[in-house]
């Protein structure tokens, strides 16, 4: 299972492939106790999943990392029952109420021609629209996975068996999280960096949002070690990255035009009615009303020389299982009615914790995960498959409509 967004304690496990680890129950934006102390992991009243430093009570930066939650805790954050309201009449350790199911992502779109992908030149829509461009679709964390990443490309048939684009006039988004427990991010990043030229070169594109990771391999490059505040105590970026999954190899590899690459992102965007974004959090209202807002406030503050923002904004991406209960559709809403579009469109949480099948006290691995998870009143699409814990990286063309997926 993936080691899910730990803060940093007073023991580090080396940095390099380590033994899969279940979800921390003090994963960034969830209450919790010092060890016997009281546990709480449910939100407060209003916000969905906020919770962790400066929202409402301490996390134990004492906690060591091999520690392991006690099992009605750790129910509940392994079937994501940490976000929203808890249901009435629930206790800690049942899972929540079922979502509607993960979708399959169905046969390949259909034989790649020579020269071109199978958006090669514009024309209607799924629904009949004729757009003037080429589909659009959405990949999920790659977390350092480069082979898996080129086989979920050439699957969708936008890249060819040697990795270069091959989709004409398609559209690609990456929603984040490039790097890090995986053995090739600086790969994948640049990967990223040559589709996206290929693709623009063809009359369509390749685009990536800013994930948590990349802020946090940011954070460790500029800061290193020097000491932020992180609400817990004294912490830092180098320690929160080796801690979350950070490869030396990629740090050793990472050069000036990646940061300069990397620094640039959105944090989100609106595309034919999905709003794009890296995280399942409404964190991104503390940083504009409005798209360009967030971008613009995001792209501000790595531009600044205050660590403590940096690590601010990082510990409030890091937020997750927002739009997770009861409360979570209003959570969706909220941002939609901030940014705009219809459906969320989001990685970073994967989805075996979302549809509670990852669960660490019975040993046994999830159920393999074939699409993405669609939910929240079918207001939310998840794209992280879990990849960094024997899951599939999802590409997927949206809109998509359960029907069809079923039966693709």
């Amino acid at each position: 299972m993936t080691p899910e967004d730990r803060f940093p304690g007073p023991e580090l496990p080396e940095t390099g492939p380590r033994a899969r680890m279940a979800l921390d129950p003090l994963a960034y934006g969830h209450e919790g106790g010092v060890r016997g102390g009281p546990q709480r992991p449910w939100a407060e009243p209003g916000r969905p999943e906020h919770g962790g430093p400066g929202h409402g009570g301490p996390v134990a930066a004492s906690l060591h990392v091999e520690d392991p939650a006690p099992p009605s805790v750790r129910g509940w954050f392994e079937t994501g029952a940490g976000a929203g309201a808890r249901p009435a009449g629930a206790v800690l350790g049942e899972a929540p109420p079922a979502d509607p199911p993960t979708l399959d992502l169905g046969a390949p779109l259909g034989a790649v021609p020579l020269g071109g992908g199978p958006a090669a030149a514009a024309g209607p829509d799924r629904d009949g629209a004729d757009t003037g461009t080429g589909p659009l679709y959405v990949v999920g964390d790659v977390h350092g996975y480069l082979d898996e990443l080129l086989a979920a490309l050439r699957e969708q048939g936008l890249v060819d068996a040697e990795g270069h684009w091959t989709a004409g006039r398609a559209r690609v988004w990456f929603l984040g999280d490039f790097t890090d427990r995986g053995p090739d991010g600086i790969g994948v990043i640049d990967l990223v960096m040559q589709l996206a030229a290929e693709a623009a070169a063809a009359g369509g594109y390749c685009r990536a949002l800013m994930g948590n990771h990349e802020l946090l391999l940011l954070g460790a490059h500029r800061w290193g070690d020097d000491p932020v505040q992180s609400g817990a105590g004294t912490a830092s970026f180098l320690a929160a990255w080796r801690l979350n999954g950070g490869q030396q190899q990629d740090m050793d590899r990472l050069e000036p035009h990646h940061v300069s690459w990397l620094s640039r992102l959105p944090a989100l965007t609106v595309e034919d009615g999905h709003l794009l974004l890296h995280s399942d959090t409404t964190a991104y209202l503390e940083y504009g009303a409005s798209v360009d807002e967030v971008n613009d406030t995001v792209h501000e503050l790595l531009a600044s020389d205050d660590a403590d923002e940096w690590w601010e904004c990082f510990r409030r991406f890091t937020k997750r299982f927002a739009f997770r209960g009861e409360a979570g559709p209003l959570a969706v809403e909220e941002l939609l009615g901030a940014y705009g579009g219809e459906r969320v469109v989001h990685g970073h949480s994967p989805i075996p914790y979302l549809t509670g099948d990852a669960r660490a006290e019975d040993g046994g691995a999830p159920d393999r995960v074939t699409g993405p998870h669609v939910y929240a009143d079918d207001l939310a699409v998840a794209m992280d498959g879990g990849v960094t814990m024997d899951g599939r990286l999802l590409v997927a063309r949206l809109p998509l409509h359960r029907a069809e997926e079923r039966s693709g």
